[in-house]
């Protein structure tokens, strides 16, 4: 789906590899020194080698990198990673190495020079995949739990449309399909003779109708019907390309499937509950992301707090 790639950029969004080619030196010394159980997290063991491996990470994403924020950071995530284990909502293998890929392409690399740069930064390819694993699963655990008092409530609506001057706001609601010109990873030295197909077609294309009828005339080409899509709820990489749109149809992107763009079936102004709710919450994240907070993280911190609470931890 359209959204797939959408969360793991937010919840990666610290670990800046568009700058890391520069930051990263061989690591040395701890990294590869005989491990030592530093910590006991409910019997799983957490080494000084792991803890030299999250140290660089979190040097990679700029952020406290002593031992002890490197190891309260990798408990955290152990309890996660057994919370999601017990009650069984953790992704797939193909789903990390999806989001792996995604990470790499997002950053202008391919999967083997972002596995190069992670091994010379001391991090290594199975850490990372092993925390992208964790990000993705742990909101999964944690709506599940608190999702449904997640939802807006009539009289909280109420309350903030009188804050709006006793207005709905209005938004665009889309019809989308997502057309993919498919370039396998062994092959993406095809990628630039599929994005001349791509978007040679999109003057051909007649219509989401028609859609798959059109795909079927080329080789590899597959069509998505991704629905109704409201303005704030379209993924930030695609968000300008369906605004500047002309025509019914985006220009192109190259992503970690092939080459892709959007046919929009139609758009109309919408001021419905549902448009509502969603425009009200936007409002609610860009507040957050302008005051540095983490919107909607209340729950997954109480989640925690409570694991914690209830673990054996041991440190050494």
């Amino acid at each position: 789906m359209i959204g797939a790639g959408k969360t793991v950029t937010s919840l990666l969004a610290g670990a800046a590899l568009c700058a890391l080619a520069a930051l990263v030196q061989p690591q040395g010394g701890s990294a590869f020194a005989a491990s030592e159980v530093k910590a006991v997290v409910n019997g799983v063991a957490l080494t000084s080698g792991d803890i030299a491996k999250r140290q660089a990470f979190l040097r990679l994403q700029h952020q406290k990198a002593d031992a002890k924020a490197a190891e309260e950071s990798l408990v955290d995530e152990t309890l996660k990673r057994q919370e999601v284990s017990r009650v069984r909502m953790s992704v797939s293998k193909e789903d990390v190495d999806a989001s792996f890929a995604r990470f790499a392409s997002g950053n202008k690399l391919t999967t083997e020079q972002l596995t190069q740069i992670l091994t010379q930064a001391g991090v290594g390819v199975d850490h990372f995949k092993q925390f992208i694993a964790v990000q993705m699963s742990w909101p999964r655990v944690v709506n599940a739990r608190y999702g449904s008092s997640a939802r807006m409530s009539s009289s909280d609506l109420v309350s903030r449309m009188m804050e709006n001057n006793k207005q709905k706001p209005v938004t665009t609601e889309y019809m989308l399909q997502q057309i993919i010109f498919v370039v396998p990873q062994s092959k993406k030295g095809i990628t630039a003779k599929r994005k001349s197909e791509a978007e040679a077609s999109r003057s051909k294309y007649p219509g989401c109708d028609q859609a798959k009828v059109f795909a079927a005339t080329m080789r590899d080409v597959s069509v998505r019907d991704l629905g109704r899509m409201l303005a704030p709820e379209i993924p930030a990489d695609w968000k300008p390309l369906v605004e500047q749109a002309k025509g019914n149809t985006t220009a192109t992107r190259v992503t970690d499937k092939g080459v892709e763009y959007l046919a929009i079936c139609s758009q109309r102004e919408v001021s419905d509950d549902t448009a509502a709710e969603i425009m009200f919450r936007q409002e609610d994240l860009d507040k957050a992301k302008a005051n540095k907070t983490a919107p909607g993280n209340e729950n997954a911190t109480k989640y925690l707090d409570e694991l914690r609470k209830k673990a054996q931890i041991i440190y050494r």
